[in-house]
């Protein structure tokens, strides 16, 4: 489609022609289809998104265009920004996958961290009470039901439920007043 025609739907689009203003879309959506399929080559998938974006953003600044002008310098320049905005947040996202290394191997023999956590975990735990402590042991870290953890402990089940309720309550509380 020539430009001037382009440029007739958008003059005719602005003085309140909705329908003509429409076609102008969805003319200037084929062309923009086009431009965007030949600059995203390699991400053929975002086309179609940044092409709805680029739409939404002509027709927010459609004020800004100045009849005077030739249109599509002003389209390609909207573009242009769209297209930047894009590998900016692909590049923003991409730099939050960290990739693997391969002098680092994926499994370690021992988690240093997960042991420390356990010791800490094992001296709270023994600071409580055993109708406190055989519950969440039980129950929270063994993973048994509250009846399971009755039977092994000997208490009632709702014994069980208050120790472990309890329990946590007081090792909140052992936590904040270490910190």
């Amino acid at each position: 489609m020539r430009e001037t025609l382009l440029e007739e739907l958008l003059a005719c689009g602005l003085s309140g022609d909705e329908a003509t203003y429409h076609q102008f879309l969805k003319q200037l959506s084929l062309r923009l289809r086009g431009y965007l399929r030949r600059r995203l080559r390699s991400l053929p998938d975002e086309v179609e998104d940044l092409l709805q974006e680029l739409l939404f953003a002509i027709h927010n600044q459609r004020h800004t265009y100045d009849p005077t002008q030739p249109l599509m310098p002003w389209v390609e320049a909207i573009a242009r920004y769209k297209l930047v905005d894009l590998h900016r947040r692909r590049a923003r996202k991409e730099a939050f996958q960290d990739p693997l290394d391969d002098n680092q191997p994926l499994v370690t023999t021992v988690d240093h961290d997960a042991s420390e956590a356990r010791h800490d975990l094992e001296k709270l735990l023994n600071l409580l009470p055993d109708r406190h402590r055989l519950p969440i042991l039980c129950v929270k870290i063994e993973g048994l039901s509250v009846t399971d953890a009755a039977r092994r402990t000997g208490m009632s089940e709702s014994a069980v439920k208050v120790g472990i309720h309890r329990g946590l309550k007081a090792l909140e509380y052992i936590a904040s007043s270490s910190c």
